[in-house]
């Protein structure tokens, strides 16, 4: 392996860690990575997919045994999420476009990953409600065509709304996110296969570091560690690429 390989699959296995922690798969994170490291947008996109997919087989799997995972909770985000995440995986933006349209993901992502850090949880209410049908179809199809484009699994924006909108607690919105990162990631791929040419040689290497980050954060990260602070810390590094990117 050469230097540039390992330190990303360094940086690959701790984004996948922290992400875990908090019940995401870390795509935004890798191209956050892959930006400042110089990738092309192909390249970040395929590549970016493709350790989401893993590391959100890894939650959901985790979510499965535990017996956390509702289907009902999943399958109005994912009736059009899905179809929408492959028509955005087949759109290739030029790269005057890529670069600032993900930009301002994780500008947004930040945003949303701050707020949850913030947020008072001793405010949250304990009784939840039923996403209206509609509401959710939208919003499933909304993020699925927008994470396909860019590349990221989509669930960093699920979730402050499901949560916003007390449409789930923090357990039931990691699982449902989980799924849906993962429905999503292999969607978007799939829609992708024009590009999977541009897929780095070094993906398996870099497979195995997301495998074991996104296990020990998954298993770890609500045990031990300060899911505010955890937030925070991701909040200011995506940011920071994201202004990179945009600028």
């Amino acid at each position: 392996m050469d230097i540039d390989t390992t330190l990303l699959a360094i940086f690959f296995l701790v984004i996948a860690l922290i992400y875990a922690a908090v019940g995401q798969a870390g795509a935004s994170g890798y191209i956050a990575a892959m930006g400042l490291a110089g990738f092309t947008p192909l390249a970040m996109k395929t590549t970016a997919l493709s350790l989401n997919i893993l590391v959100a087989a890894i939650g959901t799997v985790l979510f499965l045994r535990s017996g956390r995972l509702s289907w009902r909770n999943v399958w109005p985000f994912a009736l059009l999420g899905f179809p929408f995440s492959m028509l955005g995986g087949a759109v290739q933006l030029p790269k005057s476009m890529y670069f600032p349209l993900v930009g301002i993901v994780l500008i947004l992502s930040a945003l949303q990953m701050a707020r949850t850090a913030f947020r008072n949880n001793s405010s949250s209410p304990e009784t939840t409600v039923t996403p209206p049908f509609g509401a959710a179809l939208a919003t499933g199809a909304i993020i699925g065509f927008v994470s396909g484009t860019t590349g990221t699994g989509g669930g960093v924006f699920l979730a402050p709304i499901i949560l916003s909108m007390n449409w789930g607690t923090a357990r039931q919105t990691a699982a449902t996110t989980a799924v849906y990162n993962l429905m999503n990631s292999a969607a978007a791929l799939a829609g992708a296969y024009a590009a999977w040419d541009h897929i780095p040689a070094a993906l398996p290497i870099w497979l195995v570091a997301v495998a074991a980050g996104g296990s020990i954060g998954a298993y770890i990260g609500s045990r031990f560690l300060s899911d505010r602070w955890l937030r925070g810390i991701l909040a200011l590094l995506l940011m920071a690429s994201g202004i990179k990117l945009v600028w």
